[in-house]
């Protein structure tokens, strides 16, 4: 699996967050801690970023 380092954690930053695609899920996780790992459908995901954008909190869904 490839992991995609995220573009605002500057180049030679050590305390990266880290994304990849695996069999329709995006994956999470932080460089420093490799081993713990986030996963979220993108749907979802979808939905978390756009609350923290907006500053509102997500609706739940089934």
């Amino acid at each position: 699996m490839e992991w995609q380092k995220s573009s605002f954690s500057g180049i030679g930053a050590e305390n990266c967050l880290e994304l990849a695609h695996h069999k329709g899920r995006i994956l999470l996780r932080e460089s420093e801690t490799p081993d713990t790992v986030v996963t979220a459908t993108p749907a979802r995901l979808h939905t978390l970023l756009l609350a923290i954008k907006t500053g509102q909190e997500p609706r739940r869904t089934p």
